[in-house]
């Protein structure tokens, strides 16, 4: 039994290992580049949230119309 935890001991700090390794060759954005990139998406989440309450408030309004 004692071998079996040794064995995924030794898993998982090779995962650990591997992680590590792959995150140093990982490039990252410049400040300039997150700060655009956050703008579009906060943009585009700001666009979708409109749209889905303009079709919200469209189609209760359509409801009540026909409902009474």
């Amino acid at each position: 039994m004692a071998k079996k935890n040794v064995e995924v001991s030794d898993k998982k700090v090779g995962f650990f290992k591997g992680t590590l390794i792959e995150l140093k060759q990982v490039t990252w954005p410049t400040k300039g580049e997150l700060a655009s990139k956050t703008s579009v998406v906060l943009a585009v989440v700001v666009i979708a949230t409109l749209f889905v309450w303009l079709v919200d408030t469209g189609l209760s309004k359509l409801l009540s119309l026909l409902v009474g």
